[in-house]
């Protein structure tokens, strides 16, 4: 039996420049971290002759079949497909937290299969070529309107910037900073779940739509990047982080107005009110994952004003998909 794991990412700044509808024409960048909250795949030899099936796979659901046409699982199907598994074969899919929340799943999920599938075949495929393939497979036979930075997080690990030029030329830069310097920023962080769980993909089908028109606030929104990396890695006050978060949660709701509603603004006011220097929402919008810089001594203020909402404590800097157990 391979076991993998596979971790889910956030995103600070420069979400929307890692589309290829923007980046193939300006260029593009991101600021984020792979996350110790994790996807894992079990995968092992399934002896169909025993059975009246020959693939079993297990997510919410489970599914016994005879012919891989016959999963409903769009991206378990056609990441089988990808990777030559027919027949013979049992996989499950556990996770730590839900999807559509804003943390990169649905790429986590192609990612992870991607590698359990290429590990159990015994091949060895080096982790930005399963970003590439996944990137591919969700883009062009899943035909999701996704980006390009969820599944290099998934499939790199580590607190990067990532620079976006062409399909096949994905920059990752590792941050050049301490454990002391990660340390620090982990504990002026906070995550709440507003309870809203949405798929990405209309939000996502809209922003691209409007790419031309959102151009001048996507640069912007790139620029932040810089500043960011700037911080961290020249040992900046780090409430300047927090301080630009709070800026680039303000450029990215202009981008459409599905992103927020009144009750994420309602959730975001209420946590500035209480001692939050900044935040933003994580993933396209809509939903998810809010997430807050707040200095340590600001932090019970908040967590008590935000009672009702789920607090999910993360570390940053978690490595990328890997084989846990075979």
């Amino acid at each position: 039996m391979i076991i993998t794991q596979t971790p889910l990412r956030v995103s600070f700044f420069g979400g929307g420049t890692d589309y290829p509808e923007y980046f193939l024409k300006n260029g593009g960048a991101v600021l984020g971290s792979a996350i110790n909250k994790s996807v894992f795949f079990s995968v092992s030899k399934f002896y169909s002759e025993l059975f009246d099936y020959n693939i079993r796979i297990a997510y919410r659901k489970v599914e016994t079949v005879n012919a891989l046409d016959k999963i409903k699982h769009a991206p378990f199907r056609e990441c089988l497909r990808w990777c030559g598994l027919e027949r013979d074969v049992e996989i499950n899919h556990m996770a730590e937290l839900p999807a559509f929340t804003g943390l990169g799943s649905s790429s986590t999920f192609v990612v992870g299969l991607l590698n359990s599938n290429y590990a159990y075949k015994g091949r060895l495929v080096a982790p930005m070529e399963v970003a590439y393939q996944a990137i591919r497979l969700e883009r062009e036979v899943l035909k999701d309107a996704v980006g390009c930075q969820d599944q290099v997080f998934a499939a790199m690990g580590g607190l990067n910037m990532i620079e976006f030029r062409k399909m096949d030329n994905i920059i990752v830069n590792r941050l050049p900073v301490s454990r002391q310097r990660v340390f620090e920023l982990e504990s002026n962080l906070m995550m709440f779940f507003t309870g809203i769980k949405r798929k990405a993909e209309e939000i996502a089908t809209h922003q691209i739509k409007s790419m031309d028109r959102n151009t001048p606030r996507l640069k912007k929104m790139r620029a932040m990047v810089d500043e960011g990396v700037n911080i961290l890695v020249n040992n900046g006050a780090l409430d300047r982080f927090g301080e630009l978060l709070d800026r680039a949660w303000m450029e990215k709701r202009e981008l459409d107005s599905r992103i927020t509603n009144s009750k994420l603004d309602t959730l975001y006011d209420a946590g500035k009110q209480a001692g939050a220097i900044g935040g933003k929402l994580l993933g396209a919008g809509g939903g998810g994952f809010m997430l807050f810089y707040v200095p340590p001594e600001k932090q019970d203020a908040v967590r008590q004003r935000l009672k009702r909402f789920k607090e999910v404590p993360v570390k940053l800097d978690a490595p990328g998909t890997h084989v846990i157990h075979t």
